[in-house]
């Protein structure tokens, strides 16, 4: 089956997730996760995309991010890639790629994802086994949750939303993370990133498809059921 082109709209969320060949480390101590940041911050204001959430986890990237261009989110990322990659393999004496291949990512509904998809990316730590998401330094958790402000971190209208004043907002985040997600919840916006598919209410897919002539689900498998007569009426 043919690879579905990658479906980026100016002005949209978009989950992206980009990890190690094979899965194998992206960083190895935190010189190497500081040089990723600031070649995404970078990368992020050449290209005009806004990052809402984002963690590095040892051997993937989570973003959830805006674009102001279509090509914004390609750019940004190979841009990252560029920058990084080849100081990685400098200073760890390597050489050849670090990544899987490109980059994945779908587009979603502000309205009906964007806290979840937060929530998400900043819980990798604790899922992990690697602490609590506030106090994890290479995430935007400690950002939302008032600790620290991180200049990567352009907040979106519906974190904003959640309180008149930044404790408020702070403490809502607080109750958000510690409320958690099911499995399947994570499970689902996994596979919508990985597999291309947005997320988002019937208008919200109907809207993206007057966008794109991309299909904007997977076509049920299996040949269509066939019609006995007298159901053909």
């Amino acid at each position: 089956m043919a690879r579905l082109p990658r479906l980026a709209l100016a002005g949209h969320l978009h989950h992206l997730i980009h990890r190690g060949h094979n899965l194998q480390p992206i960083v190895v101590d935190d010189e190497d996760r500081k040089a990723l940041l600031a070649a995404l911050q970078d990368s992020a204001a050449t290209h005009k995309v806004a990052i809402h959430a984002y963690v590095v986890m040892p051997n993937h990237l989570h973003l959830l991010a805006t674009p102001s261009t279509t090509d914004g989110l390609s750019r940004m990322m190979q841009a990252l890639g560029r920058r990084y990659v080849s100081a990685f393999n400098l200073r760890h004496r390597r050489v050849g790629t670090l990544w899987e291949g490109r980059f994945r990512a779908a587009p979603l509904e502000a309205d009906t994802h964007l806290l979840t998809v937060m929530r998400s990316i900043e819980l990798n730590p604790g899922r992990a086994g690697l602490g609590d998401p506030g106090d994890y330094p290479w995430s935007s958790a400690a950002h939302h949750l008032g600790h620290r402000r991180d200049p990567l971190i352009s907040d979106p209208p519906g974190f904003w939303a959640l309180g008149n004043t930044p404790f408020e907002r702070e403490l809502a985040w607080r109750r958000w993370l510690e409320e958690g997600e099911t499995e399947t919840e994570r499970q689902k916006l996994i596979d919508s990133a990985l597999k291309g598919w947005p997320l988002g209410s019937a208008r919200f897919l109907q809207l993206l498809g007057e966008l794109s002539e991309r299909p904007m689900s997977p076509r049920p498998r299996g040949r269509p059921r066939k019609v006995k007569p007298d159901e053909a009426t």
